[in-house]
């Protein structure tokens, strides 16, 4: 006497729409974390500014706020967009008018020349800009 073992296979059609299923949440979940994370408004806000250290450092936690960056080559940015010296006056008098209670946040490279920091802070206090921080790490 002779016994069969089962030589059926456990592959099914359903299996297949379940592992397609699964790819096509994961090719999903991919794409949309992969989304989040590049277009995060903190690495937008990157630039190349090395900041002074300070021993007491506050975060700023402002959603209304005006970023004024200076790098290192003197180059003065004003939120995302690059502005000259002269038309410095111009984009801040427009963001001060858009937006009167917002606070301004400058960051300045700690190889700048205070000169260039005076001049802003001057023209800051033209524009009669009364919520002021100036960025800084922790040592």
């Amino acid at each position: 006497m002779k016994i069969q073992g089962r030589k059926g296979f456990l592959f099914t059609l359903e299996n297949v729409s379940m592992t397609d299923i699964i790819m096509n949440m994961f090719i999903f979940f991919f794409i949309s974390f992969s989304l989040l994370y590049t277009f995060s408004p903190q690495r937008i806000q990157k630039l190349d500014v090395k900041l002074p250290e300070a021993r007491s450092v506050v975060p700023i936690e402002e959603k209304n706020q005006i970023s004024i960056s200076i790098t290192g080559d003197g180059a003065i940015y004003v939120d995302k967009d690059k502005v000259t010296s002269s038309g410095l006056r111009d984009k801040l008098a427009a963001k001060c008018k858009e937006s009167p209670k917002a606070a301004v946040v400058l960051r300045a490279d700690k190889s700048v020349r205070f000169k260039q920091i005076v001049n802003v802070l001057d023209l800051l206090t033209e524009l009669k800009v009364t919520r002021l921080s100036i960025a800084a790490i922790s040592e």
